[in-house]
C-alpha cells in the first residue's frame, strides 16, 4: 500500500505547484492598466534676494479737463466756429443753435414791460395823493415784476443756445456742421486742457499704506523709455468692490504725453530687503488663497502662500515658503499633491523662461 501512495502524493504536489505558478503568471497578465510615470517638472531653490520694494502699476493719461461740448436745447446749427487743434480761451463761442422764436418772445416781453412799468408810476403818484386804491396799485406792481421774471426767463433759454468754450484748453475735432439739427446727445465737440496731464492708476488694497500724497512717482510711457515724474495729488476715499483696488491720482508738469497714453507707473516706496520671490506663473490662483508645488522627499506637496511685491516676472512670497524650499515651476499643471515627480533641471530665478 505504501509503495503506491506516496508516488500519487508526489504527483499532486506537482500539479499544485503547477497551477499556483500558472495563476501567478495570469495575474500579471499584460493587458492591466501600467502604472503612469511620473510627471518631469523643473524647480528652483527657494532663497532670499535683496529686492527695492517698488510696486509697478498700469495706468492712462487724462487731460487735467476735458469735456464734451453738447447743445442744451435742440434745434438748427447757424454758427459754427470750431478750431480744430488750436487753442481757444475761455468763453468762446463755438456754436449758436437758431433762436429767432426765442429772440422775438424776449420783445415782445420788453414791450409789455414798458408798458406796466409806466402804468406801476402813474398808480403810484396817484396813490400817494390818496386817488387810488392800495390793490389797484400792487396789481400794477404784480404785473410789472411778472414781465422782467419772463424776460429774465426767455434770456435763460437764449443763453442755452450758445455753446462756448468753458475753460482755456485745445479743441478737438469738429463732429457737426453748420445748418445740422442737432439735440442735447450729439456732441459739436470737444475741447481738453493739456497744460497740465494726469496719470490714474490703480494698486491692491494692501498697498494703500504706501501711497502717501505728495509723494512722487516714475512714469514711463510705450512712446519712450524716458522716467517721467509725478506727484501723487489724491485718492479715491473708497475701495473698488469689484477689483479691491484703490484708484489714485497723480499730476505731471510739462509732459508731452497725450491724454489717453498708456504708461507703467512705478511707485518707489524707498525701502530694501530681503524676499523670497517666485516666478508669478508659478503661482496658482484659488478663490481664497493663492498656492505653490514643493517637492519633498521626492513628492509633490501643495502649500498655500501669501504674496507681496510683484515685479514684472516675478513675485514676493511672505509666507508659506521658506529659503531652501524647492519650488516647481514648470509642469505644475501635471504635478499632483502628495504624488512623485521626476526632477530634470533646478533652475534659477534670473534664468527662468530664458
Amino acid at each position: 500500500m505504501s509503495v503506491f501512495v506516496r508516488p500519487f502524493k508526489i504527483t499532486a504536489a506537482i500539479i499544485i505547484t503547477i497551477l499556483s505558478c500558472a495563476c501567478g503568471k495570469k495575474n500579471s497578465d499584460p493587458k492591466a492598466p501600467p502604472v503612469a510615470p511620473p510627471p518631469i517638472v523643473d524647480v528652483i531653490v527657494a532663497q532670499p534676494q535683496s529686492i527695492s520694494d517698488t510696486i509697478e502699476a498700469n495706468g492712462s493719461v487724462i487731460a487735467n479737463d476735458y469735456v464734451q461740448l453738447r447743445p442744451e436745447v435742440s434745434g438748427r446749427i447757424t454758427f459754427l466756429d470750431v478750431p480744430e487743434g488750436k487753442f481757444i480761451t475761455k468763453g468762446t463761442v463755438i456754436a449758436r443753435i437758431n433762436d429767432a422764436d426765442l429772440e422775438a418772445q424776449l420783445n415782445k416781453t420788453k414791450v409789455l414791460l414798458d408798458l406796466a412799468v409806466k402804468t406801476e408810476d402813474r398808480y403810484k403818484k396817484l396813490l400817494a395823493v390818496n386817488g387810488l386804491n392800495q390793490s389797484d396799485y400792487d396789481v400794477a406792481l404784480n404785473t410789472v415784476n411778472g414781465y422782467k421774471a419772463d424776460l429774465e426767463y426767455t434770456q435763460s433759454l437764449i443763453d442755452k443756445t450758445i455753446i462756448k468754450a468753458p475753460f482755456d484748453g485745445v479743441a478737438g475735432l469738429r463732429m457737426v456742421s453748420i445748418g445740422a439739427s442737432v439735440s442735447p446727445t450729439d456732441v459739436i465737440a470737444s475741447i481738453q486742457d493739456v497744460g497740465r496731464m494726469k496719470v490714474d492708476f490703480t494698486i491692491p488694497e494692501q498697498y494703500g499704506s504706501l501711497i502717501i500724497k505728495g509723494n512722487a512717482v516714475d512714469i514711463v510711457s510705450d512712446a519712450g523709455n524716458a522716467h517721467i515724474k509725478a506727484v501723487i495729488i489724491a485718492t479715491e476715499p473708497q475701495v473698488d468692490q469689484n477689483t479691491r483696488n484703490i484708484k489714485v491720482r497723480t499730476l505731471l508738469e510739462n509732459s508731452r504725453l497725450s491724454p489717453g497714453s498708456f504708461v507703467k507707473v512705478y511707485v518707489i516706496t524707498g525701502t530694501n530687503k530681503n524676499a523670497i520671490m517666485v516666478p508669478t506663473n508659478a503661482i496658482i490662483p484659488e478663490d481664497i488663497n493663492n498656492e505653490l508645488i514643493v517637492v519633498k522627499k521626492g513628492k509633490a506637496i501643495l502649500v498655500n502662500i501669501q504674496t507681496g511685491i510683484r515685479q514684472a516676472n516675478n513675485i514676493e512670497v511672505t509666507r508659506g515658503i521658506n529659503a531652501g524650499d524647492t519650488v516647481v515651476v514648470t509642469g505644475v499643471l501635471f504635478a499632483r499633491p502628495k504624488s512623485p515627480v521626476k526632477i530634470r533641471k533646478v533652475l534659477t530665478l534670473g534664468k527662468f523662461g530664458n
